[in-house]
């Protein structure tokens, strides 16, 4: 199974931060003098900005690192996703200036807002570069994560550079006829329902290779790879042993269609994706063999507030 997942490859630099555990006294402090002047109201004095963000990010940073060596693992082989579901803009704007490149949200209508204020960030720096800028714009990657209605189809593929919860043939389907005049497919991951939650989205286990082998065969879509979540309810010793077993159990049904795959590769078909893992379990997940986990309080705090309006249930 390839390790270095294309288009997905996280910043190297940032995943090599190893740094102590994160001390909850740090101050907060300005943003990027590029988007200082942005928002006249100063954001609540309870979410982390500036510093503390920044030991946040370098713990989960350290925290991933420290997980992949403890399987024998790369650190640079594990994407983080960002969540920013809670997140303030402030916050969005000062993980960017980190470096970090792949962000998610869960709701279609806070992607297409998210994505359009950080374009319009992106615009301001090209045109008011300061003497600190070396020209160059940073790299933002944008990630659905959350359960896609099939109305918010055609506004999440505009935006989105993977979809992580195709949780039905239906689903993948209608992308299909959305995407008729796309030159590129999208990448697509199957969402897999291994616990058996009637709470939770996603094709069953058993299901999962055909649903696979069928997005195979429609040209605006590609598979690249499984996505699940851990149990939930579940606390204590007992807990982790549950949600141990379902990322086991889907790592394992990853390699199983990695395996049937096999020499698929030389015909441009890329399966090297499994998503698992939250903030509070993407150790757990790294180490049962996730390449990308979606972390979102763990970096923004769990007190962040949500400045937009979103519009459908989802899942973080």
């Amino acid at each position: 199974m390839p390790m270095q997942l294309e288009g997905f490859t996280c910043r190297h630099g940032a995943l090599r931060l190893l740094c102590s555990e994160m001390k909850s006294t740090a101050t907060g402090v300005t943003a990027m003098d590029t988007v200082a002047n942005d928002d006249a109201a100063q954001p609540p004095q309870h979410i982390p900005l500036g510093a503390e963000l920044r030991s946040r990010y370098d713990s989960v940073m350290d925290r991933v690192a420290k997980a992949a060596a403890r399987v024998g693992r790369r650190p640079s082989d594990i994407v983080v996703v960002a969540v920013t579901k809670y997140a303030s803009m402030e916050q969005v704007r000062e993980l960017i200036a980190f470096g970090h490149e792949h962000l998610g949200e869960n709701r279609v209508q806070q992607l297409v807002q998210r994505a359009a204020l950080v374009d319009e960030q992106m615009l301001r720096r090209r045109e008011r570069p300061t003497a600190a800028q070396d020209g160059s714009t940073p790299t933002v990657r944008w990630h659905l994560i959350g359960t896609l209605q099939r109305n918010k189809v055609k506004k999440a593929v505009e935006i989105a550079r993977l979809v992580h919860s195709v949780d039905s043939l239906r689903l993948a389907e209608e992308i299909q006829d959305c995407c008729q005049k796309r030159t590129e497919p999208v990448d697509v991951l199957v969402e897999v329902n291994v616990s058996g939650e009637r709470s939770k989205h996603g094709v069953a286990p058993a299901a999962a290779r055909h649903v696979v082998e069928m997005i195979d065969t429609m040209i605006h879509l590609r598979a690249r790879g499984l996505m699940c979540m851990a149990p939930e309810g579940q606390t204590g010793a007992l807990g982790e042993a549950e949600t141990r077993r379902i990322f086991t159990r889907c790592h394992e049904l990853f390699e199983e269609i990695c395996t049937a795959r096999t020499g698929m590769s030389a015909n441009g078909l890329r399966f090297d994706i499994l998503s698992m893992g939250m903030s509070d379990d993407f150790e757990i997940a790294i180490e049962c063999g996730a390449n990308m986990v979606r972390i979102g309080s763990a970096i923004f705090g769990d007190h962040a507030t949500r400045e937009l309006e979103t519009d459908s249930p989802a899942n973080d």
